[in-house]
């Protein structure tokens, strides 16, 4: 029987990387995310190549009760949830002083808030039928920081925190939820980070790829989109059935510093 499978953010970028390998393996796929309805369009039916069928919806996920809508949709759609995937997330970069307060809390609530709202949702029916997999996106910055992030560390350092606490609740559930922790991918989210990081160093976009960005991922390359969904696809594998409550680090040697 194939499984169902929600991942928010899923639109482009890390979110519809894992949802492709999730399908490839015959799930079936709820995506969310903004965009161009032509292009999800597209890449809905494309998800459904592999037999099994995906919707989209299109919850903003700073509105609690669009996100209990999402994962309703799921349980409905598909009689249940089996793997949710929390990849939702912005970012801004400026130095503390001068960031601006609503992209703060649009932050938070987006890579942060967002998670409990999901988790809040779907537990119910994955303590009931005793199974689930919960797989929180964080990022190299939930173990350490970056100057003139300030709103995404602490989002993503909150994170690990939630994955811990839940991991301890639901452990004698059948369920786990463990965060994925990426160095730089090169995404949407992190080109657009490229000019405003220039702007806030006083360097050329070239240099923040290499003495930003590279600097500290010891490989010098960027992380692979297929490589953080194949991460995510052992997570909810049974043989992850015992691991719970911590990250996996995908991130070229950076947090080993």
């Amino acid at each position: 029987m194939a499984r169902t499978v929600v991942v928010t953010g899923s639109t482009s970028g890390i979110g519809l990387g894992i949802a492709k390998a999730f399908a490839a393996e015959g799930a079936n796929l709820v995506i969310n995310g903004f965009g161009p309805a032509d292009e999800i369009e597209a890449a809905r039916h494309a998800l459904e190549a592999h037999g099994g069928k995906a919707i989209y919806h299109g919850a903003d996920m700073t509105k609690p009760a669009e996100i209990a809508d999402l994962i309703a949709a799921a349980e409905k759609t598909f009689g249940g949830l089996d793997v949710l995937v929390n990849n939702a997330g912005i970012q801004h970069v400026s130095p503390v002083e001068d960031f601006p307060i609503d992209k703060w809390d649009q932050i938070i609530a987006i890579n942060l808030t967002s998670s409990f709202h999901t988790i809040r949702a779907a537990m119910p029916g994955m303590k009931a039928k005793k199974a689930g997999r919960i797989i929180n996106v964080a990022s190299a910055h939930a173990l350490v920081a970056s100057p003139f992030k300030s709103a995404y560390v602490a989002a993503k350092h909150g994170i690990l925190g939630l994955t811990k606490s839940v991991a301890l609740e639901v452990a004698e559930f059948g369920v786990t939820i463990n965060a994925i922790c990426p160095g730089y991918v090169l995404t949407p989210l992190v080109e657009k980070q490229i000019p405003d990081t220039a702007k806030a160093r006083g360097i050329t976009e070239a240099e923040v790829k290499s003495d930003v960005m590279l600097r500290l991922q010891a490989t010098k390359e960027f992380v692979a989109i297929e490589e953080v969904a194949a991460v995510a696809l052992f997570l909810a594998s049974d043989a992850a059935r015992q691991i719970t409550g911590t990250h996996i680090s995908i991130d070229g040697g950076w947090t080993a510093q």
